[in-house]
């Protein structure tokens, strides 16, 4: 019996140490202690936030086109090419295309955009009218007039809505400006942190462990390589869902006629990096021109939605993002309602992947914890006593 064993355990130890209920209320209490005090000192990181908000724009552009390219200028490395020429090939093929979507799609979106907001008073008469010829049917006699005070609600809402859009526009031109301002330099910028990291990104991670002991560099490395897994596998997954279900989207609504086909299948690719929620967002203006151009129409948009969402629900999503983050979705409306709260549409396009990645970080610090206590030690169960045989007489 060793010496752990003879020693007999304290109260302190039964009572306190001892409790998962304790020692876990122990470390929220010194969690929330340090958050104030951090609180209290948050005047000393003022500087290295303003450096933050300077650099982290492209930061996060370069990361996100990091994780695209990447795999290419690995593919093409294995063939026998050089990471630099890879590297350079990939740049000149992303400025074709941009250079192409400038020439060809950006002036098809402009075209789309003024026309819409040239007819958009007349497509709010027309569904107006439809509204009320819907009102007015036999069913909702009983409620019309409920039924009516609640449209002219939602119509001076959003007529509210718009004008305090516009007055807010006016008066914040400068900070507008100076936004426009950042995302030109970050785009100016964006392509040489781009160059360097899918040229030395590999290197990255073992480099910046040699400041640790040696017995942590490797339960670190594994922890950044695990979080580096999980972003890099969500992100290219969820643009290339996006992509295709524009694509999709593009294609159906050209198929039935509707007008700004183009515009509104690209609107609905960006709004799908929204987990959820962005196809149904998309919809909105897509069932608003299908109330305009009457129910045979308005049908055809509910054809094209469900035939989308079958093909991505069904396909194109498994077979991409499959299941490598495994997050319930009930945790993802959670996570993107409590970072769009607090950070906007950039944190509800990328509260996801940081969620992953603080996921993998807290997994692993709750099993070095475990590891160190024997809080969580599954206990031996005692086996149980055999019946002594009774001596034989002699």
């Amino acid at each position: 019996m060793n010496r752990r064993e003879q020693t007999p355990r304290s109260w302190f130890w039964r009572w306190f140490l001892n409790s998962k209920v304790v020692t876990g209320l122990l470390v929220l209490l010194l969690i929330l202690c340090n958050t104030f005090v951090f609180t209290k000192v948050a005047y000393l990181l003022t500087p290295f936030l303003e450096f933050l908000a300077i650099v982290g724009l492209p930061i996060i552009m370069s990361g996100i086109l990091y994780y695209l390219m990447n795999p290419v200028v690995d593919f093409l490395e294995k063939k026998g090419v050089k990471r630099v020429y890879s590297i350079l090939g990939l740049f000149v093929f992303v400025i074709g295309l941009i250079v192409w979507g400038v020439v060809v799609i950006i002036p098809k979106i402009e075209e789309q955009t003024i026309s819409f907001m040239d007819n958009f008073p007349s497509y709010v008469k027309v569904v107006e009218t439809s509204v009320d010829d819907f009102l007015s049917s036999p069913i909702f006699s009983q409620v019309q007039d409920q039924l009516e005070a609640s449209w002219d609600k939602v119509l001076s809402s959003a007529t509210n809505v718009i004008q305090t859009i516009s007055k807010s526009t006016f008066q914040n031109l400068g900070s507008f400006f100076g936004a426009l301002a950042s995302v030109f330099v970050a785009i100016i910028t964006m392509p040489f942190i781009l160059f360097y990291l899918l040229r030395d990104g590999k290197q990255l991670a073992p480099y910046s462990v040699r400041v640790l002991p040696t017995k942590w560099r490797q339960p670190t490395l594994r922890v950044l390589n695990d979080m580096n897994q999980q972003v890099s596998s969500y992100i290219r997954g969820q643009l290339t869902v996006a992509f295709l279900v524009g694509v999709m989207f593009t294609i159906g609504f050209s198929i039935i006629g509707l007008d700004y086909a183009v515009t509104l299948g690209i609107v609905a690719g960006f709004l799908n990096l929204i987990p959820y929620l962005g196809s149904f967002l998309a919809m909105i203006p897509v069932v608003f021109l299908g109330i305009v151009g009457g129910p045979a129409l308005l049908v055809k948009i509910g054809i094209v939605f469900i035939i989308e969402q079958t093909l991505e629900g069904r396909f194109i999503s498994p077979l991409i993002l499959g299941s490598q983050l495994s997050i319930h979705p009930i945790t993802i409306l959670f996570v993107l309602l409590t970072s769009g709260k607090l950070f906007g549409l950039p944190g509800v396009i990328l509260g996801i992947p940081f969620y992953a990645a603080a996921k993998v970080l807290i997994e692993a610090i709750f099993d070095w914890y475990t590891d160190i206590s024997d809080l969580y030690e599954t206990p031996i169960e005692a086996e149980p006593l055999a019946l002594a045989e009774p001596e034989e007489e002699i």
